[in-house]
Order: structure tokens, then sequence, then C-alpha cells
């Protein structure tokens, strides 16, 4: 991993789509909880594009839905939320400056970048409220052209989970985190899978960059755990983007 695009949050931010109930962003706090993470990202030897904060697209600081990064190709999403789907003609300029074959998902499907979970080329990808049975089987057959595989997850009778990343991580070395509700399934069988405790189930959704797993603040058995088994751990404040369904996987690109 060598680099990544972000998005700051535009003032437009506490206007975007949520259902997480949790009251209205402050815009200034997420700007200064962007910055951070931007910054922890520098600090694990990322480097960084920085696009323009889009105030016409307020959940544009999401980038991670609206493409999908691997080593050989790139694909552009169809978001699930017709507000959304702004955002992916918004960032392609950008995807296409990394000189990857770019691909793009096409009605009537839908897909949202939250629900491909990259398992070092073995792609996990979520049926929700946002990707469709018909966005599955296109990121899968793209992704089969360029030698990777896939399996899908029907998520969609987890109330607690948005898109597949929200209760769903992987962190590299064959590590999972998880929500208990994803306890047992199929697609987990044979992997070391480290279940968030009750209170915790927002800490599934973490990122591992050159072998540091960052992980938002407040989750204490969650850092203990991995610290346990000798993984590097950074906490992060992400609170403002909580309040919009948000999660570290969520606010860059990573390649």
């Amino acid at each position: 991993m060598r680099r990544a695009l972000v998005r700051p949050p535009a003032t437009s931010f506490p206007d975007g789509l949520t259902t997480a109930g949790l009251g209205r962003p402050f815009a200034a706090l997420a700007a200064a909880q962007h910055e951070g993470y931007c910054r922890a990202l520098e600090a694990c030897g990322l480097e960084l594009t920085r696009l323009p904060p889009d105030p016409r697209f307020p959940d544009s600081t999401f980038v991670e839905d609206a493409a999908i990064l691997t080593e050989r190709c790139a694909v552009l999403t169809r978001p699930g939320a017709p507000s959304r789907a702004g955002e992916v003609e918004a960032i392609r300029p950008a995807v296409a400056a990394l000189g990857l074959p770019v691909s793009e998902i096409e009605a009537p499907g839908t897909l949202d970048g939250g629900d491909v979970c990259d398992a070092d080329g073995r792609f996990l990808i979520g049926l929700s409220a946002r990707t469709n049975e018909e966005g599955a089987r296109s990121l899968a057959a793209i992704l089969a052209r360029h030698g990777y595989t896939s399996e899908t997850l029907d998520v969609r009778a987890i109330p607690a989970l948005l898109h597949l990343k929200t209760g769903l991580s992987y962190v590299g070395g064959g590590t999972f985190l998880a929500i208990e509700e994803l306890r047992g399934h199929p697609a987990l069988l044979g992997a070391e899978v480290l279940y968030a405790v009750p209170g915790e189930e927002y800490g599934a959704n973490a990122i591992e960059v050159s072998g540091c797993i960052l992980i938002p603040a407040g989750h204490p058995a969650l850092e203990r755990s991995l610290s346990a088994r000798g993984r590097e751990v950074l906490t992060l404040d992400v609170s403002e983007f909580r309040k919009m369904d948000g999660g570290l996987s969520c606010l860059s690109l990573r390649l």
C-alpha cells in the first residue's frame, strides 16, 4: 500500500445521509478530525492525493463508496443512494489519473464501495440496502477478469449493517474484525476473527496501513486484543463521521 485518495468534508457535510441518530455533526470538528486522519495515513507511509471539498455532495468525503481500487484495476461504482450518484463523476478524473484499467458498474446494478472487503485479493461483497445482486455480480465479473476471487455475503437482514464493512474489516495476516452477528458465516471459516464485544461494534470498521491498524477511539477491548497479538494499533477520533454512518475505511481510497 503506497498511496491514498482523500476528500475533506465540505461545509455541507452536516446535510448528508444518516441513520445513526447521534445528532448533527459539527463541520469544523469533522474537518479537524479528517486532517488528523490524513496525518495518520501519512505517518504510516502513504502518499496522499487530497481532492478539494465538494459542497455539491454532502457525503462526498466518504470516497470509499464511489470507487474500488486494486493493484490491477479500478472500478467506478453506482451508489445505491440516488443523491450520491454525482460523486462518481466527481472522482472519475482522480481515479483515471492512477493509470489503472477502469471499469464501471452499470444499471440496474447498484454498488457502494463500503460493501467491498479486500482480503489479500479475495473480495467479500456485501448485499445491503445500497448494493444489489446485479451490482455484486457485475463487480465479481470485473474482478474475475483481473484474476481475483470473490464471494457474496447477504447482510440485509442485519439491521446494524448499512454496509458490509460497517461490521467487518480485514486487517491483514489472515485476521478479520467483525460484529457478533457475523459469527459462523461461511465466508469467515478458517480465518482468525476477532469479534467486537458489546458496545464496541463500531470498532469493527478499521483499516490496516503498512502493518499498523487504525481503529476508532473508545474501543479498549479491541485495542487490547490486537495489541496482545503483537499488532501495532493507532486510535483516531472520528466521532463526527460516526454521526453520518461513516467510519475509518470510508474516508480514503487506498492503493
